[in-house]
């Protein structure tokens, strides 16, 4: 029988993904995170910012937790990400968590403009940058010189104090160098989806060297996984539901050293797609095969997809299961999201 509490011995959490709707929608799924007993929720950067949805959610709730799932460090001013953070965490009194990634070449430099920069370095100086920026710029800031960013702040005027001088910052990694960074500088590390209960599971001798070497305990380090989640009686049919949403992220390039490692670079290598096609998965979904569907995706009832996913609380402190999405019409992601809602509250009930 499981403890029913997280790797560090306290009660699980739970986090969910908050789409980008008309507000009233927003803040009735808000609410009803808040009654089943959710910890917070995320918003993703596609391509707009995360903030703007993250500060609607919290204007409408009193407990939620918000958070960026995660901001791109590459794609906007340090100065600016440390700005739009203290606003959230004003106007959501505390309750802010800022997520960041690096996300990959061909998504920073490709669609956002942004030049080539070394992501691990520039998201080492991207969270220095913002750290000092918040815990500073009410009483005023010094010049910075960096490899990255650099800034006299000769016009900046004194701000108002924020609501917090740290803001919790989470390190979003799918290799183990991002990984350790997080664990070096981040006050959590945000697992890759890619990241299967197994796989999770596999990596805590990594995370425990990482914690050594760099003298910090583990409740410094919120440790957070993103499984993806597809409830539904029918296990053939979520493993079909979800097979399009594996073929997309098996399709980029950059991740194909990952699939390799854990058994699927072939059919990796099957998937990817010509630059530009990467909208349209269909020429390639038929090479995913249900095996590794069930590799990444909890797919089936949810007593099956609970134990499936049970291996992830040996590592993890929170959880933030997401639905497969490519080629899914709206009422199929609405029937997998309430899945997700079921399987969350049978979770809490039997942990109380």
């Amino acid at each position: 029988m499981p403890s029913m509490k997280n790797a560090v011995g306290d009660d699980r959490r739970w986090w969910a993904v908050m789409p980008t709707l008309p507000a009233p929608a927003m803040a009735g799924i808000g609410q009803q995170m808040e009654q089943v007993g959710f910890e917070g929720c995320f918003s993703l950067q596609i391509y707009g910012a995360p903030f703007v949805p993250m500060a609607a959610t919290a204007a409408t709730t009193t407990t939620l937790k918000v958070g960026t799932g995660v901001a791109i460090a590459g794609t906007r001013s340090p100065l600016e990400t440390a700005y739009c953070a203290m606003d959230v965490d004003r106007i959501s009194n505390g309750r802010f968590v800022l997520g960041l990634g690096s996300s990959i070449k061909s998504c920073v430099t490709g669609m956002y403009g942004e030049p080539h920069r070394k992501l691990l370095s520039h998201l080492r100086e991207t969270v220095k940058v913002v750290r000092y920026i918040v815990a500073n710029a009410h009483i005023g800031l010094d010049p910075i010189e960096g490899e990255y960013f650099s800034a006299d702040f000769e016009e900046m005027m004194i701000t108002a104090p924020p609501v917090r001088e740290h803001i919790p910052i989470w390190i979003a990694a799918l290799q183990d160098k991002m990984g350790e960074l997080a664990i070096e500088i981040g006050d959590g590390l945000m697992v890759h989806a890619l990241w299967s209960a197994d796989y999770t599971r596999s990596k805590k001798p990594f995370i425990d060297a990482a914690l050594a070497k760099y003298g910090r305990e583990r409740r410094d380090v919120e440790i957070n996984a993103w499984p993806w989640i597809a409830v539904n009686a029918d296990k053939q049919k979520a493993i079909d539901d979800s097979r399009a949403t594996v073929a997309a992220y098996s399709g980029y390039k950059e991740y194909e050293p990952f699939f390799e490692a854990i058994g699927f670079g072939d059919e990796a290598r099957s998937c990817q797609l010509a630059l530009g096609e990467h909208g349209d998965v269909s020429s390639v979904v038929g090479n995913v095969s249900d095996d590794m569907v069930e590799a990444f995706v909890a797919c089936g009832p949810v007593d099956e997809v609970l134990e499936r996913i049970e291996p992830f609380w040996e590592v993890v402190d929170s959880l933030c299961p997401m639905t497969p999405y490519r080629d899914l019409t709206m009422e199929q992601m609405t029937e997998y999201n309430a899945g997700l809602y079921e399987l969350v509250a049978t979770a809490k009930a039997r942990a109380a």
